[in-house]
């Protein structure tokens, strides 16, 4: 399986199951509310989000490679463990740089709404 194959099926099970011997074990990680370095601290942030949100789902709009970089559109959607269970949204996309090793080194997160945006979600 190649490593678009592996990030599809990673997506469609998204936060279940991840394939995190694509990551290097030095992977810098951005988006809008963290950054860090590290396959382990990126695997706590994946276990955070199975842990916490409620029917979380990642569905990809489009994939593609060019040379060493991936980009990925997608949506994330969940239910915030709230009373009201709010439905949140995040549409965006992700920039990944692989190595000659072939492993993901830089994934970065990008959203088309500001954080502001995704607190107002809890309470509109």
């Amino acid at each position: 399986m190649n490593i678009l194959e592996a990030l599809k099926a990673d997506y469609q099970q998204f936060p279940h199951n991840q394939t995190y011997s694509l990551y290097a074990e030095d992977v810098f990680f951005k988006d809008p509310m963290t950054e860090f370095r590290g396959v382990k601290r990126y695997q706590a942030m994946i276990r955070f989000i199975e842990t916490w949100f409620r029917n979380c789902t990642m569905q990809v709009h489009d994939i593609q490679q060019n040379g060493d970089r991936i980009r990925s559109d997608w949506t994330l959607s969940w239910n915030t463990p709230l009373p009201w269970n709010p439905h949140i949204a995040i549409s965006g996309w992700s920039d990944l740089t692989i190595n000659n090793q072939g492993l993901i080194i830089s994934h970065i997160d990008h959203w088309h709404c500001s954080k502001l945006d995704v607190i107002k979600q809890h309470f509109s």
